[in-house]
């Protein structure tokens, strides 16, 4: 049988220090942080629920951020 691979660390970052910051911005600063996969989504966006580590979501409305969450 396989080992379960162990994943890796996300980094030691909060999501609530992206809202209000454009999206771009926003996607630059979090690979800078270490994110592996950065995500933009519409509000309201259909999205699978999965949980990623080392993935952020961002909800953007008129360019701004207004929600992240990890995963």
């Amino acid at each position: 049988m396989a080992p379960i691979p162990t994943p890796s660390a996300e980094p030691h970052d909060s999501p609530d220090a992206y809202v209000g910051l454009t999206a771009d911005r926003a996607e630059h600063l979090a690979r800078e942080r270490g994110w592996s996969t950065v995500r933009a989504l519409p509000p309201g966006a259909i999205i699978t629920m999965e949980y990623r580590t080392g993935r952020l979501n961002f909800e953007v409305r008129g360019g701004l951020v207004a929600r992240a969450w990890k995963g």
